[in-house]
């Protein structure tokens, strides 16, 4: 199984491993895109106003700017641990045992719009990059929709999207993934998707899950089947998911 997160707006400052390499990352063949848009970046990021209209920043975030300029030079940490947010505060990967961490470094991948696909442990930089940002002379959806989604078709096992739509976009899951949309239950017994709550019930259930680091799960079925023992409410939705027009499948987590 390969669980794909979506990244994160915000990220931790700082870390403790060397700067970064993108030999060292997961993903070898998006290596030449990887590098292209780095260097596009930091050209970008000389320029705070233009990188700021770019990146679709205000006033009180224009210290990101410094993130993407120092992308060279600034140190690493597992991008499980830089990303933050809704979904990463709830996933609170920094306090995972050894055991889990290592569990999410063959399973988990976190899709950055920067890097493309990263592994959960690979060594990332502070960064800003978001799938609706505008690098001059380059567009996000076609540098990445063909490689990440043929990087995801090879995985030999079930694909699990967590991603959000705009994510999926720039490289959809392949046919017999599923996607996981949260919803709740209103008082007329309707389902509605959630969005702040969906990204904590993101995090909650991808964390549950390297803390049981369940083996194997190879299909739709046995996922479903742990996410029950589990204590989560997780079944097949009526529509295809973001995927469609494919034989991608929609699982709904309802939100506690």
């Amino acid at each position: 199984m390969l669980l794909v997160l979506p990244p994160s707006e915000t990220k931790r400052t700082g870390g403790a491993l060397p700067p970064l390499r993108l030999d060292a990352l997961s993903y070898p063949p998006l290596e030449r895109i990887r590098a292209e848009l780095v260097a596009a970046v930091v050209e970008l990021a000389a320029d705070q106003d233009a990188a700021m209209r770019a990146l679709k920043l205000g006033p009180r975030s224009a210290a990101e700017v410094e993130h993407d300029r120092r992308l060279a030079t600034s140190p690493t940490m597992p991008a499980l641990d830089r990303y933050t947010g809704v979904l990463y505060d709830a996933l609170d990967a920094p306090s995972l045992d050894a055991d889990a961490r290592a569990y999410a470094g063959r399973h988990v991948v976190v899709h950055s719009a920067l890097f493309g696909l990263v592994g959960a442990l690979d060594p990332i930089p502070a960064y800003r990059l978001s799938h609706d940002s505008r690098v001059p002379g380059r567009r996000l959806k076609q540098l990445w929709r063909e490689p990440i989604a043929a990087a995801l078709a090879a995985h030999d096992g079930l694909v699990v999207d967590l991603r959000s739509e705009g994510y999926v976009e720039l490289g959809p899951a392949p046919p017999g993934s599923v996607f996981v949309r949260v919803v709740a239950v209103d008082g007329d017994g309707r389902k509605r998707a959630l969005n702040h709550f969906n990204k904590r019930a993101k995090g909650e259930f991808t964390r549950a899950l390297l803390s049981a680091r369940p083996e194997p799960l190879d299909d739709v079925d046995a996922l479903i089947a742990w996410a029950r023992s589990a204590g989560f409410e997780l079944s097949l939705g009526a529509g295809a998911g973001a995927g469609a027009g494919t034989a991608v499948r929609e699982l709904e987590l309802l939100a506690a």
